[in-house]
């Protein structure tokens, strides 16, 4: 029986050495990225069964790759292994296509549980926040309140890169479009969330999750 493929997604090379370890015994890791673009453009070239991934990566974090990789194709089982316990990172993870949330530290006993319930075609959320999530599901403003989901996939590019510090022409050239169209983006999202500055567009991003500090 083949081995079922893993891509790998994380910014700490000592954590993809670690799930390098944990997981060669049952699984072929086809490729391991370290930046959300990566990710992208890995996936779509590799085509693995499984995609364990990381929320906070530069360039692009985990869950907008995913919820790109997802459209494409939907078929990818996503595990996302992170060191957020807050239930609203959960809460979008699932929302952008995976089929498992895994704690880092509780890597070595839940995450191989994880991608087996994934490629059963099953849900698994790590027991610490699962009754929270539960609840936090069952709050009828949960998905109303939430503004970010006002701005496009592309403007949530452009923010995650701007609250890296990237300069227009640099965001231009990571996303292959235009220093117009970038400042374009940009304003349109200042108007969109009522925000002002770019300091203040900074401080949302970084509030809302989009880029950790």
């Amino acid at each position: 029986m083949m081995k079922k493929r893993m891509l790998l997604a994380d910014d700490h090379k000592i954590v993809l050495e670690g799930l390098r370890s944990l997981l060669e015994p049952e699984y072929e890791i086809v490729g391991a990225v370290e930046d959300g673009r990566e990710l992208l453009a890995k996936a779509k070239e590799l085509r693995p069964d499984v995609i364990i991934a990381d929320i906070s990566m530069p360039k692009l974090n985990g869950i907008e790759a995913v919820s790109q990789i997802k459209k494409t194709d939907s078929q990818i089982k996503v595990i996302f292994l992170t060191m957020h316990p807050d239930v609203t990172y959960a809460k979008r993870a699932f929302e952008a296509g995976a089929s498992g949330y895994v704690l880092k530290h509780s890597a070595s006993t839940e995450l191989i549980t994880a991608i087996e319930e994934a490629l059963k075609g099953r849900t698994y959320v790590t027991p610490m926040i699962a009754g929270e999530l539960m609840q936090f599901y069952k709050k009828e403003t949960y998905i109303k309140d939430d503004i970010t989901k006002k701005l496009t996939p592309r403007q949530r590019e452009v923010l995650q890169l701007l609250a890296e510090g990237h300069s227009a022409k640099e965001i231009a050239s990571i996303l292959n479009i235009s220093t117009r169209t970038v400042e374009f983006h940009k304003y349109r999202m200042m108007e969109e969330l009522n925000i002002n500055t770019t300091a203040e567009l900074v401080q949302y991003a970084i509030k809302q999750g989009i880029v950790t500090i």
